[in-house]
């Protein structure tokens, strides 16, 4: 199946071929994603009434579809309708919530290319209207929260020819751990509450 971009260019994935050396196994998070975590801890919050935030879908156009069999569908081509936003939105305590989720391996700290321009155009929209926007950060083993006033500064530093990523240090300085929970995995309303109310 193809996926195309609004001007017409195939998606292609980056695959990574890395040889693996033999690794430690952790079990910090018991084989689930980033996304899967705060599918569930968004869950968590709509089934106790804390907050109303949800995943947004990805706007896709299917262009072909082939049907080897009458109840088997198999699309062939599909366009991205247009380009994403950030991962999540929705309402907590009368404000308006939008954040990005982003993961990285890199050991030393966390590139800059992760995010996309027209990402941080809508986070400092947000930002300039009053909402809350972050970012969650998987890295170092750990979880962030990244205000996106302190990602824009990052971000203006890479666009005025300066570091291209944030360093672990500054994700400590700047950032808020969140640590791993039982019922919300990544309660980050908790990093809200202290920030805003």
């Amino acid at each position: 199946m193809i996926f195309r971009y609004p001007n017409g260019k195939p998606y292609e994935p980056k695959e990574q071929f890395v040889h693996k050396k033999q690794q430690t196994i952790t079990y910090s998070n018991r084989g689930m994603t980033l996304e899967e975590d705060l599918n569930e801890t968004n869950k968590y919050y709509l089934e106790s009434k804390l907050a109303v935030i949800h995943k947004k879908p990805t706007p896709v156009q299917i262009v072909n579809v082939d049907y080897p069999r009458r109840s088997a569908a198999v699309i062939k081509e599909a366009y991205f309708k247009q380009s994403s936003t950030t991962d999540y939105n929705g309402i907590y305590r009368g404000k308006y919530v939008d954040f990005e989720a982003k993961e990285t391996k890199n050991k030393t700290s966390f590139p800059l290319q992760n995010f996309h321009a027209h990402q941080i155009d809508h986070m400092r929209n947000i930002v300039e209207q009053g909402g809350i926007c972050f970012v969650i950060l998987s890295a170092f083993n750990e979880f962030y929260y990244l205000e996106a006033q302190n990602l824009l500064t990052f971000w203006n530093r890479q666009e005025t020819g300066g570091r291209k990523s944030i360093t672990h240090d500054e994700l400590n300085e700047h950032g808020h751990k969140i640590p791993l929970g039982y019922q919300a995995r990544i309660d980050y309303l908790k990093i809200i509450d202290k920030l805003y109310f």
